[in-house]
């Protein structure tokens, strides 16, 4: 009686499929890398402007110490926003971390609108140097588009103090997207966080 053989079919190659699948993934990763944007939202800082006030408040006693002195700065920036997402953006709030020369932080939300006309009736100095138009809470960025305003710190230092500080950072909350954070160049030159890509609130 003859031995039944069985006929096996040749071993394929899996080589070539394989790399075919991995030059499709890799062009496909490359595409998402490549439509993809790596942030948010471009925070450019275009111009800085600090103007430093000096208040003194006298007391109603002739106790020798009563009266009070107070420094306070006012930063104004321009800042422009450029959405990079394929969707608007809303601006929720506009906030500043101040690190001091000491490394105290100092953390304050942008003036507001209706605070304006106060703060332009107690220094009329700064009115003229709030040229642009303000950025505002609720603001809307299209996408693909960019905004630019104006955004009215305060900090209660001195301009010795700003002038030597360590660093200022612009934090701009966005709805459903976190914050996306910009610092403050020394003098008055521009930046942005595609510069010095400052990640989250600090």
């Amino acid at each position: 009686m003859s031995e039944l053989k069985f006929a096996q079919p040749g071993r394929r190659n899996l080589l070539a499929p394989v790399l075919i699948a991995f030059l499709v993934l890799g062009i496909a990763l490359a595409l998402v890398l490549r439509y993809t944007p790596h942030s948010t939202a471009k925070l450019t800082v275009l111009r800085t402007v600090a103007y430093p006030t000096h208040t003194d408040f006298k007391g109603d006693s002739i106790l020798v110490g009563r009266n009070q002195a107070q420094d306070d700065l006012y930063v104004l920036t321009t800042l422009r926003i450029e959405d990079r997402l394929n969707l608007p953006l809303f601006v929720k709030d506009l906030r500043a971390t101040l690190v001091t020369p000491e490394g105290e932080r100092i953390q304050v939300s942008a003036v507001q609108k209706q605070d304006l006309e106060n703060l332009y009736t107690a220094f009329p100095a700064i009115r003229p140097l709030a040229k642009d138009p303000l950025l505002l809470r609720e603001t809307l960025v299209e996408s693909g588009k960019a905004v630019e305003g104006l955004v009215v710190l305060h900090f209660p230092v001195t301009k010795d103090v700003w002038e030597h500080r360590r660093s200022a950072t612009i934090h701009v909350v966005l709805y459903h997207q976190g914050p996306v954070s910009v610092t403050i160049p020394f003098g008055n030159s521009s930046s942005s966080n595609e510069d010095n890509q400052p990640t989250g609130e600090e």
